[in-house]
């Protein structure tokens, strides 16, 4: 027996109530409100670190918001459409900022990044391309492929959990 002031041993496991170790898509969730503020991996004005990206997201911005949304999204609304939305936006208004501010919002809550150099609105609204040439190159950061979209994404975390590959289409059943 255990005296009053005593306590019984755990009888949960190590580590219970934690999350689990990796990056946010290992296991298919998205990341924790609650992650700890981390800084951004690249800076607001490094786009020649990624040239191609930088020249796509200058040309057709919602390209790259498309894709960036999506991962953000986990994938609950398709490149396509967030794209289409952004150029809708961007050609009725001028003011694409108005849409992708939001999702810079929602992603750095997700990965605990801070609000700099200024608000998020005004950091789109003053250099969206570079904001989104930002984000884009954070998700890549984190593990994502953008170009293979959400599903892609998820697919591959499967194959490569602990070396076993999940065939993504059912196999044939009895055939004659």
């Amino acid at each position: 027996m255990y005296s009053q002031n005593s306590t019984p041993p755990s009888v949960l496991p190590p580590g219970y109530g934690q999350p689990p170790p990796g990056p946010p898509y290992a296991a298919g969730l998205s990341a924790s409100p609650l992650v700890s503020q981390t800084s951004w991996s690249s800076g607001l004005c490094d786009c020649c670190l990624d040239i191609p990206n930088c020249c796509i997201t200058c040309w057709c911005p919602c390209i790259t918001f498309g894709q960036i949304a999506e991962i953000v999204d986990n994938g609950t609304t398709s490149c396509g459409v967030h794209g289409t939305l952004y150029a809708l936006i961007n050609v009725l208004t001028g003011c694409g900022c108005i849409y992708s501010c939001f999702n810079r919002t929602k992603m750095r809550r997700q990965y605990g990044l801070p609000e700099v150099p200024t608000n998020d609105c005004c950091v789109h609204f003053c250099c969206g391309p570079c904001a989104l040439c930002q984000e884009y190159r954070e998700l890549q950061r984190h593990g994502f492929d953008l170009s293979i979209g959400w599903q892609g994404n998820m697919d591959r975390s499967r194959m490569s959990n602990n070396g076993v590959q999940i065939p993504s289409t059912p196999l044939g059943g009895m055939n004659r």
